[in-house]
């Protein structure tokens, strides 16, 4: 079975998107599969399989796009190279043989959808312009999203039910199930070993929640220290600024994809703090970083949202009120402190984590688009 997937981004990058691009990429390599990509600038310069660690087992096209971006006029020339690509995969595709065209970008899937029928569009947030993607979802054959709100959002503007997929994201397990101890995984990262840390791990957008865990600390003991690791230099630095007067917090800002699994393995207590007031983090959102802390035998806190509710629940973790600074603070003493319930939810997390590997994951998607030929 021959495999197109379409993604206009920049790979590497060190954004999670990336991550999950390839990982699936990986997962559905077992058939043949070629990643189509832009030609963009790109300063990372390791190539896709080093940086994420994962099988050469697909090939890559980089098509033609004008990349004016570096040029930071960002809405004019996103808009110049996406519809550069889209016309670069439009003449590429057109007479190309491929039993699938798979992709996360729906206007990727636009120009195709008057001549291809074999597409598959995946969704992680639900379009704010709807009608500019309304085509897309009508035409493709199957339509794969991560929560069961953006199906139920779907159904509701009229997509046919049939058609669409709930798929969580996933989770290597065998990168972040590593045999560690916490103590050895500090001495590997120079954390300090008389601290109990509580870690965030990913990007510093307001959504995310990641203020609302550094307000947190203000009202933790010292012998407390809240690490961060992830999001982009810019964000980093004003992260930095505005948190400069607060002692017991660490930011550590973008690491290395493989490191990851030795952050998690470090800390005593694991942070999901997304915040209830965007759409995105209460209603579409499927974090990877989710399923990396489940796999990795920690003590979760997440916010109590409709979104992370879909997978985690007071078996696997602890669920607290979102952008509330106090309530993160008294539950993180409060599983600091009870130790055997911190074990247990843990436990229980990583037994629900062997459900979703990305070649499960894969397997799921690929049972779907092929079940049902009716909808053809």
């Amino acid at each position: 079975m021959k495999i197109t997937y379409i993604a206009n981004v920049r790979m590497p990058t060190e954004k999670a998107h990336g991550i999950q691009i390839a990982k699936m990429c990986e997962a559905f390599g077992n058939n043949e599969l070629k990643l189509i990509l832009p030609w963009r600038f790109n300063k990372i310069k390791d190539n896709i399989f080093n940086y994420y660690g994962i099988k050469e087992n697909f090939k890559i096209k980089k098509i033609f796009s004008l990349d004016l971006i570096p040029l930071n006029i960002p809405k004019v020339f996103f808009w110049i190279q996406s519809l550069t690509f889209y016309i670069s995969v439009f003449f590429y595709l057109l007479l190309k043989k491929t039993d699938i065209i798979y992709s996360r970008d729906s206007f990727s899937l636009y120009l195709l959808s008057f001549f291809k029928k074999n597409l598959i569009c995946e969704i992680h947030t639900f379009p704010n312009n709807f009608f500019l993607h309304k085509r897309v979802f009508k035409k493709v054959s199957r339509i794969i999203v991560i929560t069961r709100s953006l199906k139920d959002s779907l159904i509701n503007k009229g997509i046919n039910k049939d058609k669409i997929l709930v798929v969580p994201d996933g989770v290597d397990l065998e990168k972040f199930d590593i045999d560690i101890s916490k103590e050895e995984a500090r001495k590997k990262l120079n954390l300090p070993l008389n601290k109990k840390i509580v870690l965030y791990t990913g990007h510093l957008y307001k959504w995310k929640g990641a203020q609302v865990l550094a307000d947190a600390a203000k009202l933790l003991d010292n012998d407390v220290l809240i690490v961060f690791v992830g999001g982009t230099k810019e964000d980093e630095e004003k992260f930095k600024e505005k948190n400069k007067n607060l002692s017991n917090i660490l930011i550590l800002g973008h690491k290395s994809y493989s490191e990851m699994p030795y952050y998690l393995k470090s800390a005593d207590v694991l942070i999901l703090p997304n915040s209830g007031k965007s759409s995105i983090s209460k209603n579409w959102t499927s974090p990877m970083k989710m399923f990396e802390y489940m796999a990795s035998k920690r003590p979760i806190i997440a916010s109590n949202l409709s979104s992370l509710r879909e997978i985690l629940n007071k078996d696997n973790s602890i669920l607290i009120k979102s952008d509330n600074s106090q309530e993160l603070a008294d539950n993180i003493n409060l599983t600091l402190k009870e130790t055997n319930f911190a074990d247990k939810i843990s436990i229980q997390a990583y037994k629900d984590a062997q459900n979703y590997d990305w070649n499960k994951r894969a397997e799921k998607i690929l049972k779907f688009i092929y079940y049902d030929k009716k909808l053809d």
